[in-house]
């Protein structure tokens, strides 16, 4: 079955569900590293990707932002030059109701609105004005790093912002 594109699941509109310990079959994490870069040093200057809307962010979403923005510093910056954090957690499960394609679909599919469905995956509920990703530089970096904070906030199914710290 084809990924739902972002839209789908963009909109905060039921409670949260985020209890994994009593379902079974929730996907994996897609992410892989929350901190990037130089751990050790500490930067003087702070920059970050904002969000405008509260929304729901999918796992893999943050992913390919996260990527994005990891081979751009590493490449412009290097790798013992910045420090870049991912600041949120994919909790809330996605669920979906499968339904049938093709010749007599209509009548297999039919009936159980609002259906359950089973777990396709995990988002990260956002508000207005939260810090999603934070990068860490020196001044001479800032506009590399500012470059970067916006490819990745591409990435994102919401309007983004970067904010810069001193």
């Amino acid at each position: 079955m084809v990924r739902k594109p972002a839209k789908m699941y963009r909109s905060i509109s039921k409670k949260a569900y985020t209890r994994r310990k009593y379902m079974g079959g929730v996907p994996g994490l897609k992410i892989v590293q929350f901190d990037m870069g130089n751990l050790k040093e500490e930067f003087p200057i702070a920059l970050h990707l904002e969000v405008e809307e509260a929304c729901q962010i999918r796992h893999t979403a943050l992913e390919a932002a996260r990527v994005n923005m990891n081979r751009r510093l590493i490449k412009e910056v290097g790798r013992s030059n910045f420090h870049l954090k991912l600041r949120v957690y994919p909790h809330h499960v996605l669920r979906e109701n499968k339904q049938a394609t093709g010749a007599g679909a209509d009548r297999v599919s039919e009936g159980m609105r609002l259906a359950f469905g089973k777990a396709v995956g995990t988002a990260a509920r956002v508000q207005e004005r939260q810090r999603v990703f934070t990068i860490w530089t020196s001044p001479q970096h800032v506009d590399k790093a500012k470059y970067a904070l916006l490819h990745g906030g591409h990435k994102l199914p919401t309007p983004i912002r970067v904010v810069i710290d001193n």
